[in-house]
């Protein structure tokens, strides 16, 4: 396969994934950091970054704009569920495993 079409296969599949996670309002943050150890968040970090790498300003409220396709304060608004206690018990144990 050539870079070429590596790279628009990479890029559908980023885009289909931002539309996933948009779709799926019902998993909160935690759940996925607590599973995957990234969320909606962090996602919307490494674009920033990689916007960045590439010399491109992009701002944290504009990226989890892309990621989100929303402010990120009307997602939090609309969506956002406050976490259980057993969430936030695994998150602390997960982040305690990634440090």
């Amino acid at each position: 396969m050539d870079d070429k079409t590596r790279t628009e296969l990479e890029a559908a599949t980023f885009r289909r994934l931002v539309q996933h996670l948009r779709e799926r309002t019902d998993v909160q943050n935690i759940d996925l950091m607590n599973l995957a150890g990234f969320c909606r968040n962090c996602l919307s970090k490494w674009y920033r970054a990689a916007a960045e790498d590439r010399g491109v300003a992009l701002s944290d409220p504009q990226s989890r704009e892309i990621v989100y396709g929303m402010s990120y304060d009307a997602w939090k608004a609309k969506y956002q569920k406050e976490a259980s206690q057993d969430q936030r018990d695994k998150f602390k144990v997960e982040s305690a495993k990634q440090h």
